[in-house]
């Protein structure tokens, strides 16, 4: 009888938990079905720098870390939940064609990369392939990069408030609300603005919260900068 009361028990959480679960878990990897995007803008050196460490600096990163002065870079435009995200919302994903792959590679340097952001997260998008890397183009000429990041020379260390605050004063309408600074142990990592489905700033309390906590981050210079 224990185990039987137990059993029923357990079956009564689950139920209470399914009819208590946010409106995302039931719209769950549909194609077009979620809240906003976030642009996610890479710091190439550090990429670079922790690749070459790694020792993954064959051929594969060749196009980003061969020496081009890249500083920011699209890592890929993300549908989100207010919480949690979609992924892969087609498989098997439709092929991206690759003079599309091609025609990316001057803000997303890196073949290998914008074939994943398609099948990863531009089938979550609910759009065709070309209108939705045309959505990253547009995404990105949206966002002013602060100048004094465009062409550093010598590596800069800086707290992550201060390269939100860059980011803010070089983009009016821009708040701290919509954006997040991404760190790994120690260099800056990533910088990821969110924005609507029509690309205005929007806040976003769950990218937020996984902003670096660190004090002080290293920017790695841009190569030939």
């Amino acid at each position: 009888m224990r185990f039987i009361s137990r059993s029923l028990i357990l079956v009564g959480l689950l139920a209470t938990a399914a009819s208590t679960a946010p409106a995302q878990d039931r719209r769950q990897n549909a194609p077009g079905e979620f809240d906003f995007y976030v642009l996610s803008l890479s710091w190439s050196p550090s990429f670079c720098e922790a690749a070459s460490e790694r020792g993954n600096d064959g051929r594969s990163q060749q196009t980003q870390c061969g020496g081009r002065p890249f500083s920011f870079v699209v890592h890929g435009l993300w549908p989100q939940y207010e919480r949690g995200f979609p992924e892969f919302c087609q498989r098997p994903a439709p092929r991206l064609d690759r003079n599309i792959m091609t025609s990316m590679l001057d803000l997303m340097p890196a073949p290998g990369l914008i074939f994943n952001e398609w099948d990863k997260h531009g089938t979550c998008s609910g759009l065709p392939p070309r209108a939705y890397f045309e959505t990253i183009r547009k995404a990105r000429a949206a966002i002013k990069i602060p100048g004094e990041f465009l062409q550093l020379s010598e590596p800069k260390t800086i707290a992550p408030d201060a390269v939100e605050d860059a980011f803010i004063k070089a983009n009016p309408g821009l708040s701290n609300a919509a954006l997040a600074v991404v760190c790994d142990q120690r260099r800056l990592s990533e910088v990821r603005i969110c924005l609507s489905k029509d690309l205005q700033f929007r806040a976003c309390e769950e990218i937020d919260r996984r902003a670096c906590r660190r004090e002080q981050i290293v920017m790695p210079p841009v190569r030939g900068g």
